[in-house]
C-alpha cells in the first residue's frame, strides 16, 4: 500500500496555526493484485490456443479468409457500379505501368503483367482493406532490379551479348556443350531472361515468407521504426535512383546497368561518357511523351474533383507511340530499342530456385519490411478515412501471400501503391471486387492484346516511369513546412533521402532507421529541464523559461526533467539540476572544507579575529533555498542507474542541508523507487501527487524546523 504526503512523526507536530503548514491529508492507494503465477498463465494460454471447437474453427477460417465475411454480404446495387468503374480505370492505368516497371525490375514486360494480375486477386482473398490497390511499386522494383542485375552478373550472363528484345520460354534445355563463358557452379538451363525472372521470383518468395513469418509471430512492431518522414525520404531517394536508371532509355544508350554503393553517380558518369552515342529518335520521342504526359497529369490532378475519372493519358500515349513506331519502322530505320515480342497466355508454374535463396535472403529483408510497412500504413489510413477497421496482422499475411503464391508464376515483389490507391478511391471503389475487375482487364491484355505492343519503344516506358515519380519528388516543396513543424523529422528525411540516393537503397534504409533511433536517443539524452513557477491563484506549475508572470516560492526550487531517467542521461540530469539551481553540492562541500581548514590554520597561527569571523561566514553562508521539488510527471521510467543517480542527488543535497522531494511520479517510477530501496528504513514516503502539495509540505516543514530551533 502506498501513502503520500505524510509527515515525519506525530510527536514533532506543532500545535495551533503552525500545524496547518505541515499536516496534509494522507492519500492511501491500494495497488491492484498482480497474478504472477507463470505456470497457470501458460496453461491457460495453451488451453485457449489448443482448444478446437466448431465456433473457433469457423472464426479462424473467416479471419484468415476475410473474403468469406464480406462477399456473401455484398450489396450489388450500392457497390457493383463503383467497383466496376474503379477497377476498369485502375486497370487501364496499370497496364502501361506494369510494362514500364518491368524494365525497372530487370524483367521482360510480360512478367509485370503477370505480377499485377495475381496481386489483385490474392489480396482480394486475404486482405482486410476495401480500398488499397496492391501491385507494382517503383521503389521495390528498383530494389529487385538491383539484386537481379547482381546475380545475373555473378552467373556470367553479363558477358553475353545483350539479349534480343523478346520473350523466350521459361526453360531452354542445352543439348550441346556449355560454352566456357557460361560455365558456373551449376549448369545453366535457361538464358539471361529466364535466369533474371528466377532470381526475381526467388527473392519475391523469400520476402513473402518473411512477411508471413512476421504476421505469424506478430512482430509487426518492426514497422514502428519506419516513421513517415523516414519512409518519405526513402521513397524520394529511391526516386532519384529510378530516374537515373531510366535516363539511358530516354537517350537510347546501350550501357550496362550499375548497382551497389554509389550506383547513381557511376550511372551518370557512364551516361556522360556515352552521350555522343545518343539515339535522336528515342530522344525526340521521349521529349514528345513528356510534353503530353506531364501537362495532362497536372490537369488530371487539378480538376480531379470535377472529373468522374482521370484521363487515361498513359494508355493513349502507349497506343499512339506503338502505332508510330510500327508504321514509321523506327527500329529498322533508326535503331530504336523496342519492347519486343510479348507472348499471350501464361507460362507453366515453376518453383523458385532453392539454390538462390542463400544469395538473396539478406536482400529480401528490407524489401519485406518496406512492403508490409507501406501496405499496413496505407490500409490503416484509408480505413480511418472511411470508418472501418483493418487487421494489421492479417495485412501482413495478405501481402506475404501476394508475394509467395505469384512467385511460382514468374512474378516479382508487390505492395500497396499510394497513387493507384488514390485513383481507386476517387473513382467510386467500395470493396476489393474492384481489384478483381482490374485483374480481369489485365487478363484480357495477357490473352489477346499483349502482342500488339511489340513495336513500343522502351524510351516511352521510361518516360511513364519517370513521370510517375512526380509525387515523390514534390516532397521537396514540403520541406519548409516540415522544418517548421519538426526539425528533427526534416533532418531524418534529408539523411534518409541522401543516403538512399547516393549510397544505395538498402544501405539508405538502414542509415535512416539507425539515424532516427539515434535522434530519439539524443532527444532523451539532453532533454528540456526547466525550473517551474506557479500560476497565480491556481495550483498549476509551468516553465519559467516558457511563460511570463509566473511566481516562485521563496526557499523552494521546482525542477522538471522531461525525459526518462536512465543510464544515457543520468549525467545530464545531475549537471542540469546543478546548473539550474546554481548549487553544486560537491563544490559547496569543498568550499566549506577549504574555509574550515583556513579558519583552523588561522586559529593555530593566532591571526586576528576579523579574518576568523569572515571564515565563519563562509562556512555558514546560506544557499538561498532549503528544498528542491523534482517534478517527475515526464519521467516515464527509471533504470538502476537512474535510481542510483536520484539517491546520490538526495544524499549530496542533504549534506548541504537541502531536502529533495519527488512529485507526480507514475506507478512505474514509484515501483522502481521502492524496489530500489530509495527510501531509508523507517522514513516516510515523501512522494507527492502534485507539485503544489510538495511545496506546501516543504514550507510547513521549514517553518516547523524554524519554530523548534527558536
Amino acid at each position: 500500500m502506498a501513502e503520500f504526503n505524510s509527515v515525519r512523526s506525530a510527536p514533532e507536530m506543532p500545535e495551533g496555526d503552525d500545524a496547518k503548514h505541515v499536516f496534509h491529508h494522507r492519500i492511501f492507494l491500494e495497488p491492484q493484485e498482480k497474478k504472477r503465477n507463470l505456470k497457470a498463465l501458460v496453461v491457460k494460454q495453451a488451453k485457449e490456443t489448443c482448444s478446437c471447437t466448431p465456433a473457433k474453427v469457423k472464426d479462424c477460417v473467416f479471419s484468415f479468409f476475410p473474403i468469406l465475411q464480406w462477399l456473401p454480404k455484398y450489396k450489388l446495387k450500392e457497390c457493383l457500379l463503383g467497383d466496376i468503374m474503379s477497377g476498369v480505370i485502375v486497370g487501364v492505368l496499370l497496364v502501361p505501368q506494369s510494362i514500364a516497371y518491368s524494365l525497372l525490375a530487370g524483367q521482360e514486360p510480360i512478367y509485370g503483367l503477370y505480377t499485377s494480375f495475381f496481386a489483385g486477386i490474392i489480396y482480394c482473398i486475404f486482405g482486410t482493406s476495401r480500398h488499397i490497390s496492391v501491385g507494382i511499386f517503383g521503389a521495390l522494383c528498383l530494389m529487385v532490379g538491383q539484386v537481379v542485375d547482381r546475380e545475373v552478373q555473378r552467373a556470367g550472363y553479363d558477358l553475353e551479348p545483350a539479349a534480343v528484345s523478346g520473350h523466350t520460354d521459361a526453360v531452354v534445355h542445352v543439348n550441346g556443350t556449355i560454352s566456357p563463358v557460361n560455365q558456373t557452379s551449376q549448369k545453366l538451363l535457361c538464358d539471361k531472361t529466364c535466369y533474371a525472372i528466377k532470381v526475381g521470383a526467388t527473392m519475391t518468395f523469400t520476402a513473402g515468407v518473411y512477411q508471413v513469418a512476421m504476421g505469424f509471430f506478430q512482430v509487426g512492431f518492426v514497422s514502428v521504426y519506419l516513421s513517415d518522414s523516414l519512409l518519405s525520404g526513402f521513397v524520394t531517394g529511391a526516386s532519384f535512383t529510378i530516374l537515373t536508371s531510366q535516363a539511358k532509355y530516354l537517350l537510347g544508350l546501350d550501357i550496362p546497368r550499375t548497382s551497389g554503393v554509389g550506383s547513381l553517380i557511376t550511372t551518370w558518369i557512364n551516361i556522360f561518357r556515352n552521350i555522343h552515342k545518343t539515339n535522336f529518335c528515342d530522344l525526340i520521342t521521349s521529349f514528345l511523351c513528356f510534353l503530353v504526359l506531364i501537362p495532362t497529369k497536372e490537369l488530371n490532378e487539378h480538376f480531379k474533383s470535377r472529373l468522374k475519372a482521370p484521363v487515361p493519358i498513359e494508355l493513349v500515349v502507349v497506343v499512339a507511340a506503338t502505332l508510330a513506331s510500327h508504321l514509321g519502322k523506327l527500329r529498322e530505320t533508326y535503331g530504336s530499342s523496342i519492347a519486343g515480342q510479348i507472348p499471350t497466355g501464361f507460362l507453366p508454374p515453376s518453383p523458385p530456385d532453392w539454390n538462390l535463396i542463400p544469395n538473396v535472403a539478406l536482400d529480401a529483408i528490407p524489401i519485406a519490411i518496406i512492403g508490409f510497412a507501406i501496405t499496413v500504413s496505407l490500409s490503416e489510413m484509408f480505413a480511418k478515412k472511411h470508418g472501418y477497421t483493418v487487421k494489421a496482422n492479417q495485412e501482413m499475411y495478405a501481402i506475404g501471400f501476394c508475394n509467395i503464391i505469384p512467385s511460382f508464376f514468374h512474378c516479382f515483389t508487390t505492395s500497396a501503391a499510394l497513387a493507384k490507391t488514390l485513383v481507386k478511391e476517387s473513382t467510386g471503389c467500395r470493396t476489393q471486387v474492384s481489384g478483381i475487375v482490374t485483374s480481369l482487364l489485365i487478363l484480357i491484355v495477357l490473352l489477346v492484346i499483349a502482342p500488339l505492343f511489340y513495336s513500343l519503344q522502351k524510351c516511352v516506358l521510361a518516360v511513364i516511369t519517370i513521370v510517375n515519380l512526380r509525387g515523390a519528388l514534390r516532397k521537396f516543396k514540403d520541406l519548409p513546412k516540415m522544418w517548421h513543424l519538426s526539425r528533427v523529422d526534416t533532418v531524418i528525411w534529408l539523411v534518409t533521402m541522401a543516403s538512399s540516393a547516393l549510397i544505395s537503397t538498402e544501405i539508405g534504409l538502414l542509415v535512416g532507421v539507425c539515424f532516427s533511433m539515434l535522434c530519439v536517443i539524443f532527444r532523451t539524452q539532453k532533454p528540456e529541464a526547466p525550473l517551474l513557477g506557479w500560476v497565480a491563484e491556481s495550483e498549476t506549475y509551468e516553465s519559467l523559461s516558457a511563460y511570463k508572470n509566473l511566481q516562485t516560492t521563496p526557499g523552494v526550487v521546482v525542477f522538471r526533467f522531461e525525459a526518462p531517467l536512465y543510464y544515457i542521461n543520468k549525467e545530464c540530469f545531475k549537471s542540469t539540476l546543478y546548473k539550474q539551481t546554481g548549487v553544486n553540492p560537491a563544490q559547496v562541500k569543498a568550499a566549506k572544507k577549504k574555509a574550515a581548514k583556513r579558519m583552523l590554520r588561522q586559529k593555530e597561527v593566532g591571526s586576528g579575529g576579523n579574518q576568523t569571523s569572515i571564515s565563519m561566514e563562509l562556512v555558514s553562508e546560506p544557499l538561498g533555498f532549503h528544498t528542491i521539488v523534482i517534478d517527475c510527471c515526464a519521467v516515464q521510467f527509471l533504470d538502476t542507474a537512474g535510481i542510483r543517480t536520484l539517491k546520490e542527488v538526495c544524499k549530496d543535497y542533504e549534506e548541504v542541508d537541502v531536502q529533495v522531494l519527488l512529485a507526480q511520479c507514475n506507478p512505474s517510477v514509484r515501483s522502481s523507487l521502492i524496489r530500489g530501496e530509495f527510501f531509508k528504513e523507517g522514513e516516510d514516503h515523501l512522494l507527492f501527487h502534485s507539485v503544489h502539495q510538495a511545496v506546501d509540505f516543504a514550507l510547513g516543514a521549514q517553518e516547523h524546523n524554524g519554530t523548534c530551533a527558536s
